[in-house]
């Protein structure tokens, strides 16, 4: 049975790349959303969900914004309109997946929306921007950067491969059904390359015991991903020993966003915040590092 592919980007200058792989999704038997988040020209491809709408979730005015010519003003109202409306959507089953074609501003806008979407919903990015350090844009979401290789300006003999292989990506995810497993109770744990040892003992004493334990590594981004399952409710936050990237910021006297020695593993200024959201099974947790 087919599937609803978001295609979420700037159809004034990408309008081309777009219908390009719009036309390898339905051939596959799926169906596209295309939501526009172009301000400047009018849109190559017509849309499903027009940049007016867009860029009403963020209490703008897309004529406004294109009077202005201020891209940098556009990429923000769009990236805020985008991130309120894109969730909404496949809250309310619009789309199974999304894809953004683009470059640093369209990169910005996708992925901006993309982040807010809930863990598992396939995300694919395909950015000028994805051979460098992605981290601002992907986040701790799951989602998928694709180099362009070339700038994506136009069907050529390279666009064309990197573009046809990104849909088959996409459709491949939107396709593919997760096993069903029996959910057993969670334990969030942290863990760094001393600590190993001692937290796969832990592990398996827990998983003999009936729980399932989802190991994070201490890398900052690990602290973080853990830090915002734990705020969507997914699991109980960690207690009792504290992870490498915390205690970053406790010792010496550092700041939040201090990093001892020079390390760059910090868990972020949110790390381990003192509001919690109420969870509906409270679990144990564990971390593994001192």
């Amino acid at each position: 049975m087919g599937k609803i592919v978001a295609l979420l980007g700037a159809m004034d200058t990408k309008g081309a790349e777009y219908r390009f792989v719009q036309g390898i999704l339905e051939e596959r038997g799926h169906q596209t959303l295309v939501i526009d988040v172009g301000v400047l020209d009018p849109p190559l491809l017509a849309p499903d969900i027009t940049r007016d709408r867009v860029a009403a979730e963020a209490g703008a005015d897309a004529d406004a914004l294109a009077a202005a010519r201020d891209r940098g003003e556009a990429v923000a109202a769009m990236s805020r309109g985008a991130a309120a409306l894109l969730p909404r959507l496949h809250a309310e089953g619009a789309f199974d997946g999304v894809l953004a074609l683009g470059g640093t501003g369209g990169t910005s806008v996708a992925c901006a929306a993309m982040r807010e979407l809930p863990l598992g919903v396939p995300k694919v990015m395909v950015s000028t921007v994805a051979g460098t350090d992605v981290s601002g844009y992907v986040g701790v979401s799951d989602i998928v950067m694709v180099p362009s290789i070339v700038d994506v300006s136009g069907i050529n003999r390279i666009s064309r491969g990197v573009l046809a292989r990104a849909a088959g990506a996409i459709g491949g995810m939107v396709e593919t059904a997760v096993p069903a497993a029996a959910d057993r109770p969670l334990i969030a744990a942290s863990m760094f390359g001393n600590t190993t040892p001692a937290v796969e003992t832990a592990k398996a004493v827990l998983e003999a015991a009936g729980y399932e334990v989802l190991v994070f590594h201490c890398t900052g981004t690990g602290g973080r991903t853990l830090e915002s399952l734990v705020q969507a409710g997914l699991a109980a936050p960690p207690g009792g020993r504290r992870e490498h990237g915390h205690t970053r910021h406790r010792r010496a006297g550092l700041p939040r966003h201090g990093q001892l020695l020079g390390a760059g593993h910090s868990a972020g200024a949110a790390r381990r915040p003192t509001q919690l959201p109420a969870q509906p099974e409270r679990h144990a947790g564990a971390n593994g590092c001192r």
